[in-house]
């Protein structure tokens, strides 16, 4: 779960609330971390929380036809190579991400892989970053991937306008005061 997950005080106090609910009233709800007391938004100072090693994991898909996934086999797109642009895209992408996500901290990242691979007919892209600091990667993995998947549609278009972005999710976070997380701890 992310770093800004309200304290468990908080989370205990809508569970007694939920529980003591007479019905028909509305439920309680939890306080967003970047929604003030006013209903306003505002950055969440991280200044008193620790310094740690962080990374997180993200994916998401490009849902090609086969003609793309030949093109990109063969490097016959006239833009270059597909992989090596998304995963540059990536790279810089995560390095901006706080002048794209508007209430995202300015992180140090000591670093980011970007990968790109053919799953049958689709482009598999995943990206993981890297910090030491008071706040989690999660948003910088994520964004990494999206850019990396709007290249791949930018690079290929000419040959499919229909091209799509699926399943971009984080996969796995580590550091802060929850430690490890993976997706596969999530039930649906």
């Amino acid at each position: 779960m992310p770093d800004d997950e309200p304290p468990p005080e908080e989370v205990e106090r809508l569970l007694e609330a939920l529980q003591d609910k007479p019905e028909g009233d509305p439920p309680p709800t939890l306080k967003l971390t970047h929604t003030a007391d006013d209903g306003g938004v505002h950055m969440v100072d991280v200044g008193g929380k620790p310094d740690t090693s962080r990374s997180a994991t993200a994916e998401g898909w490009v849902r090609c036809t086969a003609e793309v996934a030949d093109a990109i086999v063969g490097d016959r797109l006239r833009k270059g190579n597909v992989f090596e642009v998304a995963k540059l895209a990536g790279i810089l992408a995560a390095k901006r991400t706080d002048a794209l996500i508007p209430l995202c901290h300015s992180l140090p990242l000591s670093g980011v892989d970007v990968t790109a691979e053919l799953v049958g007919d689709d482009v598999r892209l995943t990206a993981t970053a890297r910090t030491t600091g008071p706040t989690g990667v999660e948003m910088e993995a994520l964004t990494a991937v999206s850019v990396a998947a709007l290249t791949v549609i930018d690079m290929c278009k000419a040959l499919e306008p229909a091209l799509k972005i699926d399943g971009v999710r984080l996969l796995e976070k580590t550091g802060g005061k929850r430690g490890h997380w993976t997706a596969d701890q999530v039930t649906e």
